[in-house]
Order: structure tokens, then C-alpha cells, then sequence
């Protein structure tokens, strides 16, 4: 990973896989168990640019994407915004936890879009330390061609919303864990709590090059790509702080549209002016064309927190550097519902600050952190179903 420094400078596609799994986690593929999804992510020289390498449990395949932030906050618009990453996975898990049942049950679905918004805010400053980050509950429209009775789609769609850790994720509040290593050595957590357990190793020893595209992958045709369309208007510079009694906002929208074969494509924008739409693509089949949603929403917990981690040194003038982490994602699938267990970050940090400032760092990136906010909240999703043009 000390090669490229830019998410151009290595010439790869923003999203490919770098390792073939044996087979798809249980978690993905339907079938109860629990799997715990594995981020390896560092953050580039400058700006908001940042790499993830995603495993899907012991035994699914490995991918590496790429995020971005949008110059709004001094970004260089690359790649998706870590919220993007979020939403598209929030998607990717319902569609193809719905197709899945659809299948099962040998009910046919002519056509499967859906639409969601995911809205975020924060009081006060991060860097002045009183920064809190909040999350809203998901607004998901649910909009199915089927020849199928309303009650039937109905108690599918029930039964897709149930069934997806990823909406758990919003649902079922989660105590996080951490733990921090600086200049190559772990520190005691005191004032989060502690993940504890064996280390993680270090992402810059894992990837001794930069990971690259895996040959003969087979995977689907641009996983995640800059659509070249941008909302209307002219991008301004985000406000550092919020007023007093005021919350600065964030809201996300995104449309996920189903292919035949069980593939989703996500279009994403953040919902301010002059901001730029990405596409994402997801699949949960046996085939293993593309990152799964629970992937998507991995590495959109990571990226935020890193986004969060940067803003803080560069607001700070912190003499800290090479900011990468390991982040541990378990999900569960009993058959019928899914759920979430504490996520664990593990945080690598080089730098020439007292370690209380290292984890002064690491907390308030926390707090700030919309996904962590996310994570910690109980967010029941907002789901409302139409049926070949009509409201169920």
C-alpha cells in the first residue's frame, strides 16, 4: 500500500476484486450463520482519498474500492463519498434479500427499483470538541411489477426488511469497540471502550504493493463509477461549525434498480448543489460478480470514520500521519432476521503527539462519525411499498 499515493496514480478501475472466495458468506448467500466482514483501510497523502480492502468473512471474496469527498469539504470528487458507500449497500441488501425470497417462494417479480434517503446532521464543531454527530432513520420506497397479490408482496417486502443485517445496522443499537496503536506499538483505550483481544495487523504489513485487479475475475462491468452527471447549482464550502441551537444537515439520496439475473445498480449523489452522482454495483448470487451490500456498508463505516479522522488533523495542525485501520464487522443471519454485533476499529496512527492526543483523536472522529452515530442509534427504517403503480 506505500505505492500509490492518489486514487489515480495507480490507473486501476475505482472498484475490483483482489481475492476469489471459495464461497459466499452464509450471511449473503441466505443461510443462517454469522460471518464477520473485515476492512483494511488507509488513508491517501492529502485531501479525503482514501482505499478499503473488504473480506467477506473467512471464506468470500476480497474487494478493494475507493472513496472520496466532494469539494464542499475540500475534496477532490474522485470516488463515492463514504454516505454514498452506505446508502447503496442499504439497497443492494434489501433488493437481493428480496429477490432471494422471491425465488424461494417461487413468486415472480417483473421488475424491482427502490429509493432511498438517508439523512444525517451534526451540532457544534468537531474540532472545537463538542461536534455530535446524529442520524435519521431511512426513508426506503419500495417499488415492485409483479403479477402477485398486494398482500403478497407485502409480506415479502416484510420479510426482505427483517432479514437484512444491514438495516439492522440502523436499527439495533451497537456499543463500538476500539483499539489504537501509534508509532507500531498498541496503547491502552481509556476513554472509549476497549475492543481488546489480539492485535490487528497492520494493513501497510498486509499489502506490501498496492492490491491490485485480480485476473480472469469475471466480475460485472464497472462496480463503481463517476456517472458524470452533477446535481444543479454550485458546490460552496461546508460551514466548519453549526450555529447555536442550529444542526448542520446531510441528506443522501440514492435509486437502486435490479437486474434479472439478481445484480443491483445504485445511483447515489449527496443531496447538495453541484454535487456529483455515482453508480454502484452490488450482487449476493453465487455467481460473486460484485461486493455485496453488507460489503458497501463495511467499507462506508470505515470511510466516514476516516473522513472524520482527517478533517480533525488537518482543523488541528496535529503532527500525525499514515492514518490507516482494521475494522471488524459481525453480522448474523438466523434464517428469518438479521442482526449486527459491535463493530471493533483498530486504529493505526504515526505521529509525533502525546498518546492522549492520539486518542483525544480517535473519540471525537467517533462522535462526529455519522455511521458511528448510525451504529449506535435505534433507527427504525421509514418502508413504504407500491405495486404496479399503486400504495400497498
Amino acid at each position: 500500500m506505500a505505492v500509490a499515493e492518489t486514487i489515480a496514480s495507480s490507473g486501476f478501475p475505482l472498484g475490483f476484486r483482489i481475492r476469489k472466495g471459495s464461497r459466499r458468506p452464509a450471511v449473503v448467500a441466505g443461510t443462517a450463520g454469522s460471518d464477520v466482514f473485515k476492512v483494511e483501510a488507509r488513508h491517501f497523502t492529502g485531501n479525503h482519498q482514501k482505499e478499503a480492502v473488504v473480506s467477506e468473512g473467512n471464506h468470500g471474496s476480497a474487494w478493494r474500492m475507493v472513496s472520496d469527498e466532494g469539494v464542499h469539504i475540500k475534496g477532490d470528487d474522485l470516488a463515492p463519498f463514504p454516505l454514498g458507500f452506505f446508502n447503496a449497500g442499504l439497497q443492494a441488501d434489501v433488493a437481493n434479500r428480496l429477490l432471494f425470497a422471491a425465488r424461494t417462494q417461487g413468486i415472480a417479480l417483473d421488475d424491482v427499483k427502490i429509493h432511498c434517503r438517508t439523512g444525517y446532521s451534526m451540532t457544534g464543531a468537531f474540532f472545537r470538541g463538542d461536534g455530535v454527530g446524529y442520524a435519521e432513520p431511512a426513508k426506503i420506497a419500495v417499488a415492485i411489477q409483479s403479477s402477485a397479490t398486494a398482500a403478497t408482496i407485502a409480506a415479502l417486502v416484510a420479510a426482505a426488511v427483517r432479514a437484512s443485517p444491514a438495516l439492522a445496522a440502523m436499527s439495533m443499537p451497537v456499543e463500538n469497540a476500539f483499539a489504537i496503536y501509534v508509532n507500531g506499538k498498541r496503547r491502552a483505550v481509556t476513554t472509549m471502550p476497549d475492543a481488546g483481544g489480539a492485535d490487528a495487523i497492520d494493513p501497510l504489513k498486509t499489502y506490501a504493493s498496492v492490491p491490485s485487479p485480480l485476473a480472469g475475475a469475471n466480475t460485472l462491468p464497472d462496480l463503481i463509477l463517476k456517472t458524470g452527471q452533477k446535481r444543479e447549482g454550485v458546490p460552496a464550502l461546508a460551514v466548519p461549525a453549526a450555529a447555536p441551537g442550529q444542526r448542520i444537515v446531510r441528506d443522501v439520496a440514492g435509486t437502486c434498480h435490479t437486474t434479472r439475473d439478481g445484480a443491483t445498480n445504485t445511483d447515489v449523489a449527496l443531496q447538495l448543489p453541484g454535487m456529483s452522482h455515482f453508480s454502484i454495483r452490488s450482487d449476493e448470487s453465487t455467481a460473486d460478480r460484485a461486493p455485496s451490500g453488507l460489503a458497501l456498508i463495511s467499507a462506508g463505516i470505515a470511510f466516514c470514520y476516516m473522513t472524520q479522522l482527517s478533517r480533525y488533523i488537518d482543523y488541528m495542525k496535529y503532527k500525525i500521519r499514515h492514518v490507516r485501520l482494521v475494522q471488524f464487522n459481525p453480522y448474523v443471519f438466523d434464517g428469518t432476521t438479521g442482526s449486527i454485533e459491535p463493530v471493533a476499529t483498530h486504529l493505526f496512527l504515526h505521529g509525533d503527539e502525546p498518546d492522549e492526543t492520539h486518542e483525544k483523536l480517535m473519540r471525537i472522529s467517533a462522535v462526529t462519525c455519522f455511521l458511528h452515530a448510525t451504529l449506535k442509534a435505534a433507527l427504525t427504517p421509514e418502508v413504504t411499498v407500491t405495486l404496479n403503480g399503486a400504495a400497498l
